[in-house]
């Protein structure tokens, strides 16, 4: 049995336990119960009623003016909602080497150079590491305060001295309170210090970044209520062997959720690409077959995306199935609808499905493209290199229509191409000419034709 004052805490899921369990019984994680001592909370019955706030009607409740300030980055003010948030709480993570610090150590430099202070916390490195960085990036600023902390009261003692206009904690995993005796990063240390944390924030006007490793299931270690305590949670998307990098907000209480950021990593860090769905686009489009193009929507822009998929007979064993950026389950589904419904006989190819950039690709408008650069290479039939692609399709092989339409049109219009296939009656709410031709269809069948 453990000891008095002893517990068992699952370092993904919260969940305890009074005595160690090889497999957690809230998230089912295998060896992921740490000993804590159950230390009470400090907090008291003073501070509770420090700002308490009596019910009232929500037609008298007045609205604040939500006053945002400008990064210097237009890409990473349009994933934030349109800039930094005072008193905002904004999470962030992403794999190891892929550009978390170099990003808001820039966002720190633009910011102070318009006269506010700025407050880098940093528990990883040490000043001298951050001053070989800053001149990489050839950030001079006496506005930027960097100090190397991972005490929690001390660090609340910086921002309350300090107030900086942004501050940020990298990472948020090495941060420790001297009144829990349990290890930094555990479920205990990381919850109480991200709430104290937040909780300055709010009272000082600051907006706190919080930075966060993540674990091999690409979600951000420690405690679920950590997402649920941020404003804005970010996470980087992309391999760090790749010079682009995507940012994707999953949660922002300020602006648009699923909104993503393009950026491209040099030797002055990261910046921002002003033409994104042209990196998503390779060269050789309309040479080889299995490709076409996608526009797909993501928050509130419209990217154009292309898909590129290869059929090959399977000579050895169990035919392959590999795929990128896209889910797999939606891919053999669309594989058993071109079987069943229009009789491609697909079951002894090898076929491999990708989406160039790197990008990924959830929404189910992206069907129709998928279907059809998988026949497009299974009969040896090019796609028309100006055609883009767009459509839902259902078991039956029906394509159902879209929401959005009018911007993906005017994103392929833009980029110069000539005719889109997209599910019929999509547009016809709207009356409008987008200046490319529009090809209706109903069924899966109609869309193949196009191409036989």
């Amino acid at each position: 049995m453990a000891k008095t004052g002893a517990v068992y805490v699952c370092q993904r899921c919260g969940w305890k336990s009074l005595k160690w369990v090889g497999r957690c019984g809230g998230c089912g994680e295998w060896d992921s119960t740490v000993e804590e001592i159950n230390t009470p909370s400090p907090l008291t019955g003073k501070s509770h009623t420090l700002s308490r706030e009596l019910p009232q009607p929500i037609t008298q409740i007045k609205l604040l003016e939500c006053s945002r300030i400008e990064t210097g980055m237009r890409e990473f003010d349009r994933i934030l909602g349109g800039g930094l948030v005072a008193g905002s709480a904004v999470l962030i993570g992403g794999s190891p080497g892929i550009g978390k610090s170099t990003l808001l150590l820039q966002v720190c430099q633009y910011i102070s150079q318009k006269g506010y202070t700025t407050l880098y916390v940093t528990g990883e490195e040490s000043m001298a590491q951050i001053k070989l960085r800053a001149e990489r990036l050839s950030i001079l600023s006496d506005n930027l305060f960097v100090v190397p902390e991972i005490n929690l009261d001390f660090i609340l003692e910086n921002i309350h001295n300090t107030r900086p206009t942004m501050a940020v904690i990298d990472s948020i995993q090495m941060v420790y309170k001297p009144n829990f005796e349990s290890s930094p990063g555990t479920v205990a240390q990381v919850r109480q210090c991200a709430n104290e944390l937040i909780l300055t924030a709010k009272s000082t006007d600051s907006a706190l970044f919080l930075v966060g490793h993540i674990t091999k299931q690409g979600i951000i270690a420690g405690p679920k209520v950590l997402e649920h305590m941020a404003d804005t949670v970010l996470y980087f998307e992309g391999e760090k062997f790749q010079c682009y990098r995507i940012l994707r907000a999953i949660k922002n209480r300020f602006g648009s959720t699923d909104e993503i950021g393009i950026f491209e990593m040099g030797r002055n860090g990261l910046q921002q690409v002003d033409n994104p769905s042209q990196i998503f686009i390779s060269q050789g489009r309309g040479i080889n077959t299995g490709s076409t193009i996608i526009p797909c929507v993501e928050g509130t822009r419209a990217l154009l995306v292309e898909i590129q998929a290869l059929v090959t007979k399977a000579n050895f064993g169990m035919p392959e199935r590999k795929v990128s950026g896209v889910d797999y389950n939606r891919v053999s589904m669309i594989l058993a609808i071109l079987e069943k419904r229009i009789g491609l006989k697909l079951g002894g190819q090898d076929i491999f499905v990708n989406i160039v950039g790197g990008v990924q690709i959830g929404e189910p408008a992206a069907d129709l493209g998928i279907a059809m650069t998988i026949a497009s290479s299974f009969m040896e039939k090019i796609i028309p290199p100006d055609t883009v692609v767009i459509g839902e399709v259902g078991l039956g092989g029906e394509v159902r229509s879209i929401n959005q339409i009018e911007i993906r049109l005017k994103e392929a219009q833009r980029l110069g191409f000539k005719k889109a296939i997209i599910p019929k009656d999509s547009i016809k709410s709207t009356g409008r000419e987008f200046g490319i031709e529009v090809v209706e269809i109903s069924y899966l069948s109609e869309a193949i034709e196009i191409i036989r």
